[in-house]
């Protein structure tokens, strides 16, 4: 059975004995009803890793024993996911594939062709959801790097990214290089755009390879915005190596 992973401070990680309290004893002690001797691995989310056991289970936290400690170093290349903002639910889906697959930064983007909008108290609540998602996705999935997912970007915020980036790439179904074939930098960021539902525009694209950002032809099939960032990042992720 795989070893279940919460979140905790670092500076709780780096005493032998302490109660995880809080949201994550609470999910810890009543969800997943560990038990005593049972074990448990507890990260920052930034590379610290604790692996515990549990010695003493309150109502809604544990007593653990540090056991031992490692640092997991951050992966390079690092890779960037700018997700234009797709429609309902979507955007939560994309997140958490995202995670799972091992994206480092995922960017919110207003698009000029996105149907949905993020504006005052509605953009605070998307963006919660969104990093909640990653959040949950990433101890799911074993993540002791948890990703960034950022505050939302203009197009011009896209351009600069692309612009510092070792790699750009925006994601066009007409482009004439397939992702697969790309020469990859071996540090850095590769920053991919995933357009909305509509597609990346005109003067999107434009403005883009003024940045330095090479269009690439994820495959033959049109994906939905929802999948794409995740179908660009495993064949980044087995190409650099990652995988």
């Amino acid at each position: 059975m795989t070893v279940p992973v919460f979140l905790a401070e670092a500076a709780d990680l780096a005493r032998p004995e302490f109660t995880l309290g809080g949201p994550e004893g609470h999910h810890a002690a009543a969800v997943r009803r560990l038990r005593a001797g049972e074990r448990l691995d507890l990260t920052d989310g930034a590379g610290a890793v604790a692996e515990c056991v549990v010695r003493d289970v309150g109502r809604d936290s544990l007593r653990v024993e540090v056991l031992r400690r490692y640092d997991v170093p951050p992966p390079s290349p690092r890779l960037v996911v700018v997700q234009g903002l797709p429609k309902g639910d979507r955007g939560e889906l994309a997140v958490e594939m995202m995670t799972e697959t091992g994206v480092d930064v995922i960017v919110p983007w207003a698009a000029g062709r996105s149907v949905t909008r993020w504006k005052g108290d509605r953009a605070a609540r998307s963006l919660a959801r969104w990093r909640s998602t990653a959040r949950e996705a990433g101890k799911q999935s074993r993540r002791f790097h948890l990703p960034e997912v950022t505050e939302p970007a203009a197009t011009s915020g896209v351009a600069a990214l692309l612009a510092s980036a070792a790699l750009g790439l925006v994601l066009h179904e007409e482009a004439a290089s397939p992702l697969s074939t790309l020469d990859l930098p071996t540090g850095g960021d590769i920053v991919v755009v995933v357009g909305p539902e509509g597609g990346v525009a005109e003067e999107e694209i434009t403005a883009f390879r003024e940045a330095g950002a090479v269009p690439a032809l994820l495959g033959p099939t049109v994906l939905r915005t929802s999948t794409a960032g995740v179908a660009a990042a495993a064949v980044l992720q087995a190409r650099t190596g990652r995988w």
